[in-house]
């Protein structure tokens, strides 16, 4: 398992992805090897979920330098060493390592993940030299070119690389695994080459750990706080997720005497672009309604969603082919939430699909207003709808490693145990 994100990187949901896949492997019959970067390539560190891995996960820890943090002068550094991401070093050090843990432990199969694109070229390079089946796991997209005026990557280098990538994986890998339906869709439309039984589903998670969620149960109604506390936990991008029409609606809602600083609350926790929004907060003169809280570890993060009157799922339909790996978990809290997306993608279709209709158009600051009222009351009233353990159950992060199980043996031609 070739993957940038995992401990002891702090913040990422790309982490829990791979952590989770690395602890119930082992209970489907696979023995997971991770082949990931030294403590050095990570800006942001912490020790929480070290003590997740568990006794079964081998580990390798290689030297991959950051070209922003390590090999800037005077904040500059050549582009070439940023490509096909700032973390390309990573590969010097990792196929050796790769290729003595092939020869020692003779797996059957290879996966890597995406982002980040250098751990695609790692697992491509180890399954050329050995020819083992390899399996792509795209997390998130490589390639957007559904809008010709806004390509991604923007850069044309970069653009070009991935592309690079992209065929490779389609020429090269034994499966393709996405994260949504949507993603699937766009990922047959450019690699019209691969055979379409080729595309695998296994969607993000939650981890289903039932003594860490109940460790706090959220306050009922005899106990409700007078201050409706609304939380948004995670990253908030300035294109994905641009909250300006939330803010002019929250903005409005108060003019108009609906909302006040007694009566609700806002948090928004580790943002990844805190000066960015406190601009904007500023401009709508809401401040008083909208906290910035910092990045804290995983485990506190979940307790802060079990606490929360609210929680907040933003997705612009820039995104519709992609699900915040937060969704999961907050479907898993059993707390209300609000989700203000496109009707129209595929975190909308999750959500309805899973009996929760309090949705509102991200761009839309009227619907922002209609949606969020409708929400508050529904919540003051304790009729907010919620996933049904059953619809739970099959969001775990245990039931997408029996997919993944399925698909090693697939792909390696093993008979499950």
């Amino acid at each position: 398992m070739v993957a940038y994100h995992f401990p002891p990187l702090a913040g990422g949901s790309g982490i829990l992805r791979t952590l989770g896949f690395a602890r119930h492997l082992p209970d489907c019959g696979w023995q997971p090897l991770v082949l990931s970067p030294s403590a050095l390539a990570y800006a942001q560190r912490g020790d929480a979920q070290l003590a997740q891995i568990g006794a079964h996960a081998t580990v390798r820890r290689t030297l991959a330098l950051d070209a922003a943090r390590h090999l800037a002068i005077g904040g500059r550094y050549p582009r070439c060493l940023a490509l096909p991401d700032r973390w390309s070093s990573w590969w010097l050090s990792a196929v050796p390592a790769g290729l003595r843990m092939i020869r020692a432990y003779r797996p059957d199969a290879l996966w890597s993940t995406y982002p980040i694109a250098t751990a695609h070229l790692i697992a491509m390079t180890l399954q050329k030299l050995s020819g083992l089946p390899w399996i792509a796991d795209q997390r998130d997209p490589m390639l957007d070119d559904s809008d010709p005026l806004a390509p991604y990557p923007p850069e044309p280098r970069l653009h070009r690389m991935h592309a690079w990538i992209e065929q490779r994986i389609a020429a090269r890998s034994a499966a393709i695994v996405c994260t949504t339906p949507g993603a699937i869709a766009a990922h047959r439309r450019r690699l019209e080459q691969v055979a379409g039984e080729r595309f695998h589903l296994i969607e993000n998670g939650h981890d289903d750990d039932a003594g860490a969620l109940q460790a706090h149960q959220p306050h009922g109604p005899e106990g409700r706080r007078s201050r409706f506390l609304l939380l948004h936990s995670g990253v908030i991008y300035p294109s994905e997720r641009d909250p300006q029409a939330l803010f002019e609606a929250l903005a409005k809602l108060r003019h108009d005497g609906m909302l006040h600083t007694h009566n609700f609350q806002l948090v928004l926790r580790a943002t990844g672009h805190d000066a960015w929004l406190a601009g904007l907060l500023a401009k709508y003169g809401i401040l008083d309604l909208v906290s910035l809280e910092p990045l804290q570890p995983h485990g506190a993060a979940l307790q802060e969603m079990l606490a929360a009157d609210g929680l907040l799922l933003l997705q612009a339909a820039n995104c519709n082919a992609q699900i915040p790996a937060k969704l999961y978990e907050y479907l898993r809290c059993r707390r209300p939430l609000l989700a203000l997306t496109d009707l129209g993608g595929d975190s909308a279709a999750k959500l309805r699909h899973c009996g929760i209709d309090t949705i509102g158009q991200l761009a839309s600051s009227g619907d922002c207003a209609r949606a969020l009222l409708r929400f508050l009351e529904l919540a003051r009233q304790g009729r907010a709808p919620l996933a049904s353990p059953a619809a739970i159950a099959l969001q775990s992060r245990q039931a997408r490693s029996h997919a993944l199980a399925d698909l090693l043996d697939q792909v390696s031609h093993r008979r499950p145990t």
